[in-house]
């Protein structure tokens, strides 16, 4: 009886588990329902699109169940959902401007600022109009909100306009108090991703290209202000260089920053004189996440895929990420474009890249599969705010290349970085070691000490041939001789502006332009774009959202800050492919 009663207990139990756990799933499936169905906007007539400028940028946007079950909303834009919602806005008759709301933004690079200036210049030829509003302006947000018809800040604001730095950090000395150095074998002279972690200070190669690009950046944006402020590019910098960011706030009026100094309830007043209201009525806004339901043209014609890469290069899934940061992962990448490839619906292919590379050997399989696709269809590159070193790899092949003029390209280098623990086992931890071998190479890579010179020799003979077939890749990919692309090689870093005359790239551009030239090359008149990869669904979303890692790796970023970044590439570099073809890009561009 006993036993019986056991039974029957641990039965019940089961049978409530299974009932809580598809209730659970039910519950997700009816929210995830529910938020599909609330997705169609009918846009009243006389609205206004609010563009929120707070949070941190992405290339692509993600869905946030956690954000949308708790009511609150996400801390993530999507590039990819602002530049959409920018052209419905234009599309739409019953949207009639935009109102840029300035916050706590974090644009991720200055070619995703430029891109979605360019987008609202684009809108503005509708002929309807932009207001910008801030508390305070930062740099980012200001360069973005100057091109509104009318720019008003709060009467306690202020618009930070400070110029443009580029930060490095270096860990070879904070490493060292551990036992840890790392060992480099590199080629190009420009190279300079190793020294972080094997220097102290900038080299002089890095400084020449790191000043080059930041003042390319700089003069970029000074021009598009001064362009629409009507404010002089030498006045611009004088600003910045006596710390107007500090001035009495009727400075920024007197000098032509701001129109007006208005509180919130007082931007509204001059919202609905522009669109015709009473003062007592209430404007009809859509929001950004509103935008997503709004009906944009009617698809027909061909179909242009649009394949989205950005984050870092990798092999494998777990080949280098760190949490959730977003990926290249080779294997899948490849067995997308195959899929691209035998679609006989894609007519063209836009390789949307974000990337600062990684590891060359997912570069060179994400390389094949981009000549494979191309020998069967047309294949455009759009750039985004990095396209370098293994982001180029991936990109030479391509019909077309199109970047912002403030992408941060080329890189065409590599390096290999390899971890020396010996001090640390041997004197930190004096652990004691021993050996027997059969051949010479039998104990390549020993944790028990640094590698000898013949070891070294190995690796930069294994090194500089990976050198030599990337420097092919692009030759072969941009119709250059070897000799004109080590010119330009030896892992320079290039502004987009500046790549377009040494014909790294075809032309300065957006995605939108990068689709208008796929279709021509597809030879089709009349297209629409589907965007790959699939987007995750409501409940993969969820998990990765409530997940642990997730969790801790948002706190740590909240506390670390910029000092963030540093911290976790070094465990990035415990787990990423030894010989890596990548981008300098840890700098912290203020």
């Amino acid at each position: 009886m006993k036993d019986f009663l056991k039974y029957v207990l641990a039965t019940v139990t089961g049978i409530l588990m299974v009932a809580i756990v598809m209730g659970i799933l039910g519950a997700i499936s009816l929210v995830g329902l529910a938020a599909s169905s609330a997705s169609t906007t009918e846009v009243e007539d006389n609205s206004v699109f609010v563009l929120s400028l707070s949070g941190t940028l992405e290339e692509r946007a993600k869905d946030d169940p956690l954000a949308f079950l708790t009511g609150q909303v996400s801390e993530n834009l999507g590039l990819d959902k602002i530049l959409a919602s920018i052209q419905k806005a234009k599309d739409n008759e019953n949207i009639k401007g935009i109102y840029i709301e300035a916050g706590a933004f974090a644009a991720g690079s200055p070619a995703s600022m430029h891109a979605i200036r360019e987008a609202l210049l684009d809108f503005k030829k509708s002929g309807k109009w932009i207001v910008a509003y801030g508390d305070s302006y930062t740099q980012a947000t200001y360069y973005i909100s100057s091109v509104a018809d009318k720019v008003f800040m709060n009467p306690q604001g202020m618009v930070d306009w400070h110029g443009l730095g580029g930060e490095t950090y270096y860990l070879r000395d904070l490493l060292a108090k551990v036992g840890v150095r790392f060992r480099a074998v590199k080629v190009g002279k420009y190279k300079s991703a190793v020294e972080m972690l094997t220097s102290d200070h900038m080299s002089e190669y890095d400084r020449e290209q790191t000043e080059c690009y930041i003042n390319g950046i700089w003069k970029v944006m000074l021009d598009d202000v001064s362009k629409s402020r009507k404010i002089s590019v030498d006045s611009l910098n004088a600003y910045a260089d006596r710390g107007i960011t500090f001035a009495d706030v009727n400075e920024f009026v007197k000098l032509k920053f701001v129109d007006k100094l208005l509180y919130t309830d007082e931007v509204k007043g001059e919202v609905k004189k522009l669109l015709k209201m009473d003062s007592d009525d209430d404007i009809k806004q859509v929001s950004l996440g509103d935008m997503d339901g709004v009906k944009g043209k009617k698809e027909k014609g061909e179909k242009i895929a649009v394949y989205y890469a950005y984050g870092d290069i990798v092999d494998s899934e777990t080949g280098g990420v760190v949490n959730d940061d977003h990926s290249i992962v080779a294997t899948t990448v490849c067995k997308d474009l195959e899929k691209l490839m035998n679609d006989d619906d894609v007519k063209a292919v836009v390789l949307r890249v974000n990337s600062p590379g990684g590891s060359a050997y997912a570069s060179e399989q994400i390389w094949r599969s981009v000549v494979n696709l191309k020998a069967k269809k047309p294949v455009v590159v759009s750039m985004g705010g990095y396209a370098a070193s293994g982001g180029y790899y991936i990109s030479c092949a391509a019909n077309y290349i199109y970047s912002e003029p403030t992408t941060i390209t080329g890189s065409i280098g590599i390096f290999g970085m390899f971890p020396d623990v010996s001090s640390l086992l041997t004197d930190k931890l004096a652990i004691k070691f021993d050996m027997v071998k059969t051949n010479k190479f039998a104990d390549f890579g020993a944790a028990s000490r640094p590698f000898n010179a013949d070891e070294i020799a190995l690796l930069e003979n294994y090194i500089g041939r990976g050198y030599e077939l990337f420097r092919k890749r692009v030759a072969d990919g941009r119709k250059l001789p070897v000799e004109k692309v080590e010119e330009i090689a030896q892992g320079r870093v290039w502004l987009g502006n500046d790549a377009l005359g040494i014909k790294l790239v075809d032309g300065i551009g957006s995605l939108d332009d990068a689709v208008k030239k796929a279709a021509q090359l597809a030879k089709v008149d009349e297209y629409y774009t589907t965007d790959y990869p699939d987007e995750p669904g409501w409940l993969e979303s969820l998990t990765s959202s409530v997940s642990k890692d997730n969790y801790l790796d948002e706190k740590l970023q909240e506390t670390l800050g910029d000092y963030y970044t540093p911290f976790t590439y070094m465990k990035k570099v415990s787990q990423q492919s030894a010989v890596q073809a990548r981008l300098p890009y840890i700098v912290v561009i203020k």
